[in-house]
C-alpha cells in the first residue's frame, strides 16, 4: 500500500486523528493528510531533537499535550509519522495506529525492475 493510502486508512479508522503527515529520514514529506505537511514535519523534527537533548538519547515515540490538543510522533525504522489531535485523545490507540500506518505503508510493493542483463565477462581469457 502506497502512503497517501495509508494515511486515507488511518484517518478513517482513528476518528481522534486531525491531521498527519509521513516524513523521509531527510525530512521530506512523503504523504499528508492536508495541504502540505512541511510545518508538522518541522516541529516533529524539532520535538524529537530537544526530547533526545532533555532525555540523552532519542525516543522512538512521543506526544506533545496542551490544552488544546496533542501532537504525536513516532519514529519506526526509516520513516517518521506525526498526527495532531483534539484534547484528551485515547493514547495507546493513537499511537497504534500511526504503528499500523506506518505498517502498511512500508509493505508498498517494491517498484518494478528491469531485469539483470546476462554478464559476459571472462578474465584473462578463462572460461
Amino acid at each position: 500500500m502506497d502512503v497517501a493510502q495509508a494515511l486515507a486508512d488511518l484517518t478513517q479508522i482513528s476518528s481522534q486523528i486531525e491531521q498527519a503527515v509521513v516524513v523521509s529520514p531527510d525530512g521530506s514529506v512523503l504523504g499528508s493528510t492536508f495541504g502540505g505537511g512541511e510545518r508538522l514535519a518541522e516541529v516533529a523534527s524539532r520535538l524529537l531533537r530537544e526530547a533526545e537533548t532533555a532525555r540523552g538519547r532519542a525516543p522512538q515515540q512521543l506526544e506533545a499535550a496542551t490544552r488544546d490538543g496533542s501532537v504525536f510522533v513516532l519514529q519506526e525504522g526509516e520513516r517518521t509519522i506525526v498526527a495532531t489531535t483534539g484534547p484528551a485523545p485515547t493514547v495507546g490507540l493513537v499511537f497504534y495506529g500511526l504503528k499500523s500506518c506506518l505498517k502498511a505503508a512500508a509493505e508498498a510493493p517494491p517498484a518494478p525492475s528491469a531485469p539483470a542483463e546476462p554478464v559476459d565477462s571472462l578474465e584473462d581469457g578463462a572460461p
